[in-house]
Order: C-alpha cells, then structure tokens, then sequence
C-alpha cells in the first residue's frame, strides 16, 4: 500500500473495516446482550469516521511508522543487548531483596545494637534486655526516659496495646 492514501482509499479502507467490526459486534450482542453489541458498533463507526473526516491518512502512516519501530527493535542486535541487560538487572535486584530478607551477604545483622558480639545462639536469636530497652521496645525502659519526637519512641504504643490486652 502506499505511503499516502487518498480520500477515496481512506472511506474504502474504513468501510471495510466498518464492516468487519460490524460482524464482530453481531456476533457479541448475540453471546454477551446488548450492552456488549451496542458498544462494539460504537467502535465499529471509528473507522469509517475517520475515513470520512480524510483522517485514514494519518491512520495509515502511524501504523506504518510503529510497525517500522517494531521491525527495527526486532532485528537489531544493540536492543537485544539492551533486553538481556534489562532482565540481568531484574534477577540481579530480586535476588539481592531475596538475600537481605534472610540475611544473606549484610553487614552489620552479625553484632547487637550496641556493637558487641552476637548471642550464643547466633543471629536468630532474641536481643538482649538492655538492646530491647535502647530501641525502646516492649519491656524496655519507660516513654518519660526518651527523647521529644525520637522515632523510636513507642510509649504510646505500648500503652495502647497493653489497654486493649495485647502484650
């Protein structure tokens, strides 16, 4: 087809794709109702308005130019670099989420709050009491003791769950 289309072509083409679209919402009204058909004619038109206002034209000419872009992402060898890079950075990134969940390869999970060494029973394990009452958790030391709006201050908390059973 060529590069630029003429009126007459435009109302052809959009005709023809009128009618295709036509059948098609036949073919719906019957399986799915009316809501369904009524819709499919209201695209069907689309076509055929385009080719009537000479609008076909540039229809057809950006078709054309994203079936060029496609063509040449397909066969170009620089994007399929650029894609098997994109989907190295994915694996790379959810493997490394992977990893920090379990602590896998991080610094810093191996010692306590207070940069001692780690508890007998390895990372697992529970921190100490006086670690609970420096980051201000459940049994740590009372809500007066901390800062004004330090981040770390759950007094409020606490009080909340404990009014409500919850320890």
């Amino acid at each position: 087809m060529p590069d630029t289309l003429t009126t007459m072509t435009g109302v052809i083409l959009g005709g023809g794709l009128t009618l295709v679209g036509l059948v098609i919402s036949l073919l719906v009204w019957r399986a799915k109702g009316a809501a369904s058909g009524l819709r499919g004619v209201a695209w069907s038109l689309v076509p055929l308005a385009a080719g009537l206002l000479g609008l076909m034209a540039a229809v057809w000419q950006f078709a054309l130019s994203i079936l060029g872009i496609l063509l040449g992402l397909i066969f170009n060898p620089i994007v399929w670099a650029g894609v098997a890079l994109t989907g190295l950075a994915v694996v790379l990134y959810v493997v490394s989420g992977v990893m920090k969940a379990r602590g896998v390869g991080t610094r810093g999970r191996a010692t306590t709050p207070e940069g001692g060494t780690p508890a007998a029973g390895g990372a697992g394990t529970a921190p100490a009491a006086g670690a609970a009452a420096s980051q201000g958790q459940v049994g740590g030391a009372p809500k007066g003791r901390a800062k004004q709006g330090d981040p770390s201050d759950f007094g409020d908390i606490e009080d909340l769950l404990r009014k409500h059973g919850i320890e």
